[in-house]
């Protein structure tokens, strides 16, 4: 067996240096949570935040994964020293061309920062990408910060956290009742950062509770909110497909390796915007499959692919972070070389999110999105099989 990989994240490959930033708006669980990635001015020096920013959510991952607590100090020092290779607080870069954007809805027990990978590949490529942590219950932990209730300064009066913590299934209750109203309360919140990012467009003043001295302003006039798209992983991808049925302003949907359970059936003729569904080869059933084509054969511009020798968390960090005994009990790793998965994943989201969003010129077919990776995909035409 050939030897591990080196562990650690690397930086995108785009032509951009990537900054990246946190944002909370709003001191209750219905204000908006998210990490901002997007292209930045290069600096000599830069600060890299942690890929777990906190040692709560080491906790709610042990709580995810019914572990016992004794795991968490374990987890902590296997993963809480990673850092992202991204310039934290890094100065937006100017452009005379305007950002497209990309919300980007994670998957159940993760957080906002376990598609790094992903994300920092878009925005080296020119995006802005806004990743949600969502306050539904499906996080494996997150938080909001309540205004201070003195008269004081805030480091006299802090704002006080209030921890949410992952939302087990109860004994008796029905698992497709539960996560379909978490699911809309996900698509609910992608299209709340949507807003958020047009108001921020448009030059309205935004409080940003943890990084008040990183002015936003700065992007008025400089997100494009005609090339919008939302992207997501398993629960995060079936949440962008119900935040496409829900705003006309997305233009299209890549979806990771999508769950699609919590879905009602009587919207899928809904989704009437072309999809990318990028999925794992050991995830997927056929039961799910025939729902995604369910979806395509209502929609030419849908497309169905398989990475073989992949595995759910393929698409997440994980796959990077976890060395060979731990990626063997979780299954971070499939047979196919982790860089390599991520490279497919990146190049045919990217070319298919350039090309429904009007971001080159011509068209793209399915074997552009393949170039290169012959024998490492399977292609599924929904449309084709409809007619047949």
């Amino acid at each position: 067996m050939g030897a591990m990989p080196s562990l650690g994240l690397l930086p995108g490959k785009g032509p951009h240096h990537v900054g990246c930033t946190d944002v909370m708006v709003g001191h209750t669980r219905k204000g908006t949570f998210l990490r901002l990635y997007y292209p930045c001015s290069p600096e000599s020096a830069s600060e890299q935040p942690l890929w777990i920013p906190r040692y709560e959510y080491c906790c709610g991952f042990t709580e995810f994964l019914n572990l016992s607590k004794w795991w968490v100090p374990l987890l902590s020092y296997a993963v809480g020293s990673y850092k992202v290779p991204v310039i934290w607080n890094g100065a937006f870069l100017p452009s005379a061309a305007k950002y497209p954007a990309i919300i980007f809805s994670h998957g159940l027990g993760a957080i906002r920062t376990v598609y790094s990978a992903v994300c920092m590949e878009m925005a080296s490529q020119g995006f802005l990408v806004a990743a949600v942590e969502h306050r539904d219950g499906s996080a494996a932990a997150t938080y909001c910060c309540h205004a201070p209730t003195g008269q004081g300064t805030l480091d006299e009066d802090p704002a006080q956290e209030e921890w949410i913590p992952f939302q087990k299934l109860q004994p008796g209750t029905k698992e497709f009742h539960m996560r379909n109203h978490q699911l809309h309360q996900r698509a609910n919140e992608c299209v709340q950062v949507l807003q958020l990012l047009t108001d921020i467009n448009s030059g309205t003043s935004v409080a940003n509770i943890l990084q008040p001295s990183l002015d936003l302003s700065i992007l008025k006039d400089m997100i494009d909110l005609s090339k919008v798209a939302v992207m997501g992983h398993s629960f995060g991808a079936v949440t962008g497909l119900l935040a496409l049925v829900n705003n006309s302003q997305f233009r299209c949907a890549v979806a990771l390796d999508a769950w699609m359970f919590p879905l009602e059936h009587n919207l899928y003729p809904e989704v009437k915007k072309p999809v990318l569904f990028i999925n794992t080869e050991k995830f997927q059933t056929a039961t799910s499959i025939t729902r995604m084509r369910r979806i395509g054969c209502n929609n030419y511009r849908t497309k169905i692919m398989t990475i073989l020798g992949s595995v759910h968390q393929s698409q997440s960090d994980f796959t990077f972070l976890t060395g060979r005994i731990v990626s063997k009990v979780f299954k971070t790793r499939g047979t196919i070389d982790p860089g390599l998965g991520m490279d497919i994943t990146n190049r045919s989201a990217l070319a298919f999110l350039r090309e429904h969003l009007g971001l080159q010129e011509g068209a793209p077919q399915c074997a552009d999105f393949l170039d290169g990776f012959a024998g490492h995909v399977v292609l599924d035409d929904p449309f084709l099989q409809s007619s047949l």
